[in-house]
């Protein structure tokens, strides 16, 4: 399998990052049992000179922990690359692989923790451990003025990240905030699959986020 490279290397973990013991055992453990995974922090994925920067959780154990692209290979980027190809964000096909055709043009996948936690769930611990390497993306990326985060603890490092203030900046689909350099946040609920089994997020629910953000786009 061949693994995307990052289009930021410069702000990326070590393959071996030794920050976060808990989630290194964890990998540890996934290597030993998937020997052909990544199994390890998974890069940026997109362009360079994108307006918008979209932030992840983190990566999931048969999407990108598996293939090392993020949101590729589960249910959550099926939605994701559709809707993104929808609004002009993304060409080629999206066949759940880095092998695939896929590109972004003009936006960008960062997480907010790089490396795979256990059940899905990183500690807040592990969230302020990996924020650097969020801070040091977002600072890669010059041209992004609109950022969309994906779910309450992407919100919340994102918000950090641009140096807003949590109390000011409460996490609600669709809700905007301006952050103190002009740039600006859009939130969205995750497109898990568990979010999109409940109805909690719809197609039409995902698609009106971007569509906002191309409007965001030049208010920025």
């Amino acid at each position: 399998m061949r693994f995307a490279p990052s289009p930021i290397p410069e702000t990326e973990p070590p393959r071996d990052c030794p920050r976060c013991p808990r989630l290194v055992a964890f990998r540890e453990e996934l290597r030993a049992e998937y020997p052909d995974w990544w199994n390890a922090p998974v890069n940026a994925f997109g362009d360079r000179d994108a307006w918008l920067a979209i932030i992840g959780l983190a990566p999931g154990k048969h999407g990108a922990n598996r293939t090392g692209r993020p949101f590729t290979g589960d249910h959550a980027g099926v939605l994701l690359f559709d809707t993104l190809a929808k609004f002009g964000l993304a060409t080629g096909t999206y066949r759940a692989t880095p092998e695939d055709d896929l590109a972004l043009t003009g936006a960008i996948v960062i997480n907010a923790v790089k490396c795979l936690p256990p059940q899905n769930k990183p500690t807040p611990e592990e969230i302020r451990t990996c924020r650097p390497f969020l801070e040091g993306q977002a600072a890669a990326l010059p041209n992004a003025r609109v950022f969309v985060a994906l779910g309450q603890i992407a919100h919340q490092s994102a918000v950090k990240t641009l140096g807003g203030r949590l109390p000011k900046a409460k996490f609600g689909h669709l809700a905007e905030h301006r952050m103190p350099d002009g740039r600006l946040l859009l939130d969205s609920y995750h497109c898990s699959r568990y979010n999109q089994n409940t109805g909690r997020l719809t197609p039409e629910m995902f698609e009106a986020v971007f569509a906002r953000a191309l409007e965001l786009k030049d208010l920025s």
